[in-house]
């Protein structure tokens, strides 16, 4: 492949013009194709449940929500809370080993067609911004144009439609961090009551509109990790979006399409050098200048390929999805002991995550001595004071709770309330003192085991140390 091409254009990157080191702004052609029109129903089906899912709600509860703030999180209506941060690494895990064995695979197809940043980009802002001023060379033009009426109409129209969009897509996020019930009751109860509500809200519609409407495609290229991980993850066996440089480049390159070409006598490739998947390629590359990282495999250079070998009379399929080996060998994808590798681990983090979701308890209890409180002496009692912390992980009402000391004769003394419910995913916090009799005592440092009880029925049950003096018998 090097042997094809000239390497130094990996130098640079297409939003930086190499002469000026100015940021080159990448007026893409509008792609059309059967790629673009999958992606489109696609990203339509996407943006669909993206805007829908806060308004599910399952027992009550948010489909999705992750409010940091107040330790709440909601994943497919089963509520977790910070104790439970195994299992979100867990599942975190999963998602990266996924994401690993999908790029193996893959390529970087996850970008091109679920990537929120390209979904957003290509299939809401880019389209507003075809329908408002033009395609690529309408857009050239209006860029390049003194600041008349048009421009200013055009853009100023595009500009104000892009933060609306934006507003309205910071508000749906928002929805998902503090929940829709508490956004819709603070917009009904106006800026003026929820004044950092507002300003959050600001500061997110800031952030959306200055990705989508200024940095572009530079998320893709610039801050995401993911162009450079597949650089690691590929190989020759990876299925890419690919340019067939064999039949391309042929024995003397590609060239100009001319009628009474004969390729088959001339020893040119089938690439007629149209520059059309440059001009669709919405972070500015060259696909025939081989895998780049700036590359999101969105196909629109497949489309663009595929139209002019129609119109030429060549087979479709110059670019496509490839794997190295193929065009350069005819040996097709294989999956092989690495792919089978991703898979045992991938299996082995999801029968575990499984297992932990099935026997996760809908309470959890907490019981632990209070810091820097040494154990204190009552005649022939000893006497540790503890905190406790009460989790209803479930939809209903934990009623009438109190603890029994199940390992030990001991007694309870509580700090408050001695019987006390627990609220649908809420917690109740506590102190409480505990008191054994010497002569139960076998070490300095006992192990007891305490009942938690709603009414007579027990439903955990916990463990923690007691210390005491060491007792000589």
């Amino acid at each position: 492949m090097s042997k094809q091409i000239d390497q130094s254009f990996r130098d640079t990157i297409g939003t930086i013009d190499s002469d000026s080191a100015k940021r080159n702004f990448i007026h893409p052609k509008k792609p059309k194709g059967r790629f673009y029109n999958y992606r489109t129903w696609l990203s339509w089906v996407l943006l669909l449940i993206f805007v829908v899912t806060p308004f599910i709600k399952i027992n009550g509860n948010q489909l999705f929500l992750f409010n940091v703030s107040e330790r709440q999180f909601n994943i497919f209506g089963f509520p977790f809370f910070p104790q439970d941060f195994h299992i979100f690494a867990i599942a975190i895990g999963i998602s990266v080993v996924f994401i690993i064995l999908f790029t193996v695979i893959f390529g970087r197809i996850f970008c091109g067609w679920l990537c929120p940043q390209t979904i957003f980009m290509e299939m809401v802002f880019r389209k507003i911004e075809y329908a408002i001023e033009g395609d690529r060379g309408k857009q050239i033009k209006l860029d390049k144009q003194d600041w008349d009426a048009e421009k200013i109409r055009k853009k100023g129209l595009k500009w104000f439609v892009f933060a609306l969009v934006s507003f309205s897509i910071a508000n749906i996020m928002f929805a998902y961090i503090i929940g829709t019930d508490t956004l819709i009751q603070h917009m009904k109860d106006g800026i003026s009551e929820h004044a950092k509500t507002f300003a959050i809200l600001l500061v997110f519609t800031a952030v959306f509109y200055f990705v989508f409407a200024w940095f572009r495609e530079q998320a893709c290229i610039i801050v995401c990790p993911y162009g450079r991980l597949q650089g690691v993850l590929l190989d020759n066996n990876s299925i890419n979006v690919a340019y067939d440089f064999v039949r391309g480049e042929g024995d003397k390159g590609r060239g100009k399409f001319k009628k009474s070409d004969d390729r088959t006598t001339t020893g040119l490739g089938d690439c007629v050098d149209c520059k059309q998947c440059v001009v669709v390629c919405p972070t500015g590359i060259d696909i025939r200048n081989g895998t780049q990282l700036e590359c999101i495999n969105c196909t629109a250079c497949i489309d663009a390929c595929d139209a002019m070998m129609d119109k030429v009379g060549f087979e479709k399929g110059l670019i496509g999805y490839k794997t190295e080996n193929d065009i350069e060998k005819g040996e097709k994808f294989v999956f092989g002991k690495r792919h089978w590798f991703y898979v045992f681990i991938l299996t082995i983090l999801t029968a575990l995550l499984f297992g932990l979701l099935v026997f996760r308890g809908s309470v959890e209890t907490v019981i632990l001595r209070l810091p820097g409180q040494m154990y204190t002496t009552e005649g022939e009692q000893i006497q540790n004071v503890y905190t406790y912390k009460v989790i209803n992980k479930s939809s209903e009402t934990l009623e009438n709770i109190t603890f029994k000391i199940l390992s030990h004769k001991a007694s309870i003394k509580y700090i408050g309330e001695e019987h006390f419910d627990v609220n649908e995913q809420e917690q109740k916090e506590g102190t409480l003192f505990i008191k054994i009799d010497k002569k139960d005592m076998l070490s300095k440092k006992e192990r007891i085991k305490i009942g938690v009880y709603s009414g007579d029925e027990l439903i955990e049950e916990v463990s923690t140390n007691f210390p005491g003096p060491l007792v000589v018998k």
